[in-house]
Formats: C-alpha cells, structure tokens, sequence
C-alpha cells in the first residue's frame, strides 16, 4: 500500500499550527481541494469528521476518526468509512528554529488493485500534492493572516 511523507516549515510557535491544525472544519477556507470538512463527534481529543475533497474534478468523501496527543503534539487518523479503503497517517508539530516543522504522512489503500497497477504511482503523486497543498495552506495562514496570532 502506498504511504506518503511531506513537510514544510512554518514561521510559527507549535502550540499554535498544531491549535489550527485540531480546527479542520476551517481547511476549506485555506486549502483549494478541500471543499468541506464536517465535525460530526468532537471531545477533548477527538473528532470525527466528514470530508469531501476534489481532486482533478472527482469528489473524494469519506468519514475519518481524529486523535489529539497535546503531550506530543500530534494529530493521528483514521478511515471509518468512504471513497477508499484505507486512509490514515499522521500529523507531527516539532519546534524548529523557533517555528515548526509540520509533517504529514498518510498511508492509503483505494481498494481497486486493478486501478491502482494502471494509475498507482498517478495516485501517489496526488496524494502527495494534496499533501503539500494542505501544509501549504497552513504555512499561507500563519505568514499572510493577521489573525493568526489569535490561535491559541
């Protein structure tokens, strides 16, 4: 199964992007391909939510469990149920020259191995460009938004 690892570095205390990144109902208004982000469940260190993205003109939906680690500073998910198989990585907040290394991995599973042995390095370059669009629009938020300072 495919995995995908990316990273981007943005000029912003940890505590903060990984308070933005816990938000993700706000991703539509920061990252092109993601079109909604429903909270259907949220406690102290979860959510459940809905997705639906667009890739290249082809709705993607799917429901995904969300864990917080406040100690580590990390968001982990998971695929409940959706367009794929499997779906499920992990979010990492470090400090890094005082602002944070922001990385992302995703393991994923379209379930058609068919499709994926016609299109399977296509899908990965997807995935990773949906990766890097969406620490890209973090990294948009922190150093273009004056808001941004407001996140706690």
């Amino acid at each position: 199964m495919p995995f995908v690892k990316t990273s981007i570095n943005i000029n912003a205390e940890p505590d903060k992007v990984f308070s933005f990144a816990k938000n993700m109902e706000q991703f539509p208004q920061y990252m092109r391909d993601v079109e909604s982000v429903k909270v259907l469940e949220r406690c102290e260190n979860f959510t459940l939510t809905e997705w639906v993205t667009n890739v290249d003109g082809t709705p993607i939906i799917w429901i995904e469990e969300d864990h917080f680690s406040d100690e580590q500073k990390s968001i982990s998910f998971r695929l409940t149920e959706g367009d794929l198989d499997k779906f499920e990585g992990t979010w990492t907040f470090l400090e890094q020259n005082g602002g944070t290394e922001v990385e992302l991995g995703v393991d994923f599973d379209f379930g058609i191995p068919h499709l994926e042995e016609l299109i399977g390095p296509t899908l990965v370059t997807k995935v990773k460009e949906n990766s890097d669009m969406m620490l890209e629009g973090m990294k948009r938020f922190f150093e273009e938004n004056t808001d941004a300072e407001a996140v706690k």
